[in-house]
């Protein structure tokens, strides 16, 4: 099979056939569905579809009456995703739609995903390991809710710490077989939207303390240390996050509140290292505010007897 590329192209790559039934097809099935969607992308931009789907002379597809709004990606929360671990956040979307498009339709394809990149050919692409579900409004709207499944060991590089954009698309095949090779394309209805908002991806991290010695006279020295580290998706590892600025806290004994204390920065390794005088027993810790990358971590307290 031809090489195929463009954002509903690689979603079609791991969804289901059939919205309706649920029901997931098999690995060989997968090539086909690159291909059936692609083809409908292509048909649909007046270019030739690749492989068997390539039958200019059937007609182009007919734009869908369908329009995605209110988007929200993770309750509007950035991605958080450490190094193995899968992800999966909720995607809610409302959609308007003429009368006549049912969107339960086993021969309806319909997602909203996420991308870094041109919409076409993205750089990128995150999408849900189901079809989203949609609840019927009115006749002409719907609310979906959906998901983005991350695999970080194997869909993330550490340049997709970053904001990514929101896209969206359907495709009515009205009874047409996809995976046909005499399709006609005039009644394949089609629709994508590649500004349905943006959402943050951000690398998990970690954060550790240590205020020694425990117990200390009242006076002498504490040194308090600890490590910022995040989550390194090319390693599948944490590593230290290097010149960092971190602010050491203390809470006394029998409070609730903490109040800052020093702020430091992080050595190239990601280490902290710090001096306190000893003065009343309470407890020491680090905080990290975060960054556009890495989200903000505060460790628990560290408990030093002052005698």
């Amino acid at each position: 099979m031809a090489v195929v590329t463009g954002a509903l192209a690689l979603s079609a790559f791991a969804v289901p056939a059939a919205q309706a039934a649920g029901s997931a097809p098999s690995s060989a099935d997968k090539g086909d569905l690159v291909a059936a969607a692609q083809a409908a992308r292509e048909a649909a931009s007046g270019t030739s579809a690749f492989g068997t789907f390539a039958a200019a002379d059937t007609g182009v597809p007919y734009a869908l009456d369908l329009s995605f709004s209110s988007v929200k990606v993770n309750n509007g929360k950035p991605i958080v995703a450490g190094t193995t671990q899968q992800v999966t956040v909720p995607v809610t979307y409302k959609v308007t739609h003429s009368a006549d498009i049912d969107l339960n339709a086993a021969d309806f394809w319909m997602d909203v995903e996420i991308y870094r990149g041109s919409y076409d050919e993205p750089t990128n692409l995150l999408f849900g390991d189901d079809w989203p579900v949609c609840t019927a409004v009115t006749s002409t709207t719907a609310t979906c809710k959906g998901t983005i499944d991350v695999y970080p060991d194997f869909e993330l590089t550490n340049a997709d710490a970053t904001t990514w954009k929101v896209g969206g698309y359907a495709v009515d095949w009205n009874d047409q077989d996809p995976l046909a090779d005499d399709i006609d394309w005039s009644k394949v209805g089609y629709i994508d939207n590649d500004a349905l908002g943006t959402t943050k991806l951000q690398r998990f991290s970690k954060l550790t303390v240590n205020a020694s010695p425990e117990p200390v006279k009242k006076g002498r020295t504490i040194t308090v240390t600890g490590k910022l580290s995040r989550a390194n998706w090319e390693t599948g590892s944490y590593a230290g996050y290097a010149n960092q600025s971190v602010v050491l806290q203390f809470r006394k004994k029998g409070t609730t509140n903490y109040t800052n204390v020093k702020g430091i920065k992080s050595t190239s390794t990601g280490a902290l290292k710090t001096t306190v005088t000893a003065s009343v027993d309470g407890y020491y810790r680090f905080q990290f505010k975060g960054t556009t990358t890495t989200p903000p971590v505060t460790v628990a307290g560290d408990f030093v007897d002052v005698q």
